[in-house]
């Protein structure tokens, strides 16, 4: 190539990327997402998601069962790797999710390289040394046993994502399974659950308190701010004030 043929693809690669950098939300499906169409109560999820990322928040993800919540994960997933450069992710499932959680992937946004880390101690050593260490790829799935027999391995890596299916599983701050995913380094959280407003007020702080640590610090403050006593003698006065401090990190939509 000539150093003028050189300048042009230089420049064409730079407007690409400031292009892919310039999309924050989607009007119809998007271009990556191989396997049919969103719907656009699926869109405005992945829209929803894509606000919080950019405004530095985390938030639960909580859509009726059979609302796609799986989907509107790997469409964010893979809108981070291909229009932020924004990888590795880890998404962390109950054990008999993870065939589907790996199938999503590959048939929704096949350009997203995901590794299965399950098996015996054996198997997964060997997925560790042929598949994880190389690197290459874009998305680790495990489930919540292993995240604890692993721990050592998934400390290691700094996740742009880390992903926690079912997530009423760390509504108990004081378990081995909260604990942990505590200690991993990670840009962002999120966490997909639907039933999020069916746990009591200390459980729903330990969810609150995963996402931001920094803001719901104190589960004695977070009481506070409820009043309880008098929230309790009137339940609609309990319910939008945890409306109120929800809505920022919460989403949960419904076919129409």
């Amino acid at each position: 190539m000539t150093e003028e043929e050189e300048d042009a693809e230089l420049l064409s690669d730079a407007k690409e990327a400031e292009k892919l950098n310039s999309i924050t939300r989607f009007d119809q499906s998007p271009w990556y997402v191989k396997g049919g169409e969103m719907r656009d109560y699926q869109i405005r999820g992945l829209n929803w998601m894509i606000s919080l990322h950019e405004n530095g928040i985390n938030g639960i993800l909580a859509d009726e069962m059979g609302l796609g919540k799986t989907l509107q994960t790997i469409s964010l997933l893979g809108y981070m790797k291909l229009c932020r450069k924004a990888v590795p992710h880890l998404v962390i499932s109950p054990k008999s999710t993870l065939r589907n959680w790996m199938n999503e992937l590959k048939r929704w946004v096949p350009s997203l390289n995901s590794v299965c880390l399950i098996g015996s101690a054996e198997e997964r050593t060997r997925i560790i040394h042929e598949e994880v260490e190389p690197g290459g790829w874009d998305v680790l799935v495990t489930s919540y046993e292993i995240v604890l027999r692993e721990a050592a391995l998934l400390k290691k890596h700094n996740w742009s994502y880390v992903v926690i299916d079912e997530a009423h599983r760390i509504k108990n701050e004081q378990s081995k399974l909260s604990k942990m995913v505590r200690l991993l380094k990670s840009t962002n959280r999120l966490l997909i659950t639907g039933t999020p407003l069916q746990n009591n007020l200390h459980e729903l702080w330990a969810l609150l308190n995963f996402l931001l640590p920094d803001v719901f610090d104190s589960a004695d403050d977070f009481n506070a701010w409820f009043d309880t006593q008098k929230c309790l003698a009137d339940d609609k006065d309990l319910v939008t004030r945890l409306h109120g401090i929800l809505k920022p990190f919460f989403i949960t939509t419904f076919k129409k």
